[in-house]
């Protein structure tokens, strides 16, 4: 059924009536392939829409959406006050003891047992005290000797100077 005419117009070369019937044959199965894949998406969609709406009037949702901004605003302000705290917290860190050094001896030899020590406390910037505490039959006789910047102005003993010396280390 081959003909030259289209629709009673003389184009000048022969159409196969058979090949357009397949092409228009074969728009139509993808059209509906397309069809069938819209479908299950919008009803995918129209699922979660449901979810969503499920037992809410207009009003009750936007009170949620209100709600949900009021939380936001309050997270926002916690989240201040929390910064503030943490910055608080910095600059005490700064100021108290991290490092520590102690030495045990035996400050009269008679004693034994290592009664006495030396104790190093210092904060991060190398600032702090030594603490001596010499222990005799008599009794016990502490000493504090305040560092700055990891010196002393006093003269350290042997075992202070052991005790700053693993504190700073």
């Amino acid at each position: 059924m081959k003909s030259n005419t289209l629709f009673g117009i003389n184009i000048g070369f022969r159409i196969d009536w058979s090949y357009v019937i397949l092409g228009l044959i074969l728009i139509c199965i993808f059209l509906l392939v397309y069809l069938i894949v819209t479908n299950v998406k919008l009803s995918k969609l129209a699922k979660k829409y449901d979810k969503f709406m499920r037992g809410r009037d207009a009003e009750t949702l936007e009170e949620v959406i209100y709600k949900r901004f009021d939380d936001i605003d309050n997270l926002l302000e916690r989240d201040k006050i929390k910064a503030k705290q943490i910055e608080d917290i910095t600059q005490n860190l700064k100021i108290a003891v991290q490092k520590v050094g102690i030495v045990k001896y035996d400050a009269f030899n008679e004693m034994g047992g290592k009664l006495s020590f030396s104790l190093a406390m210092l904060d991060k910037e190398n600032n702090g005290y030594i603490i001596n505490a010499m222990h005799s039959r008599e009794g016990c006789y502490t000493y504090i000797k305040e560092i700055i910047n990891g010196e002393s102005y006093i003269p350290l003993g042997e075992e202070e100077k052991q005790a700053l010396d693993k504190a700073l280390k």
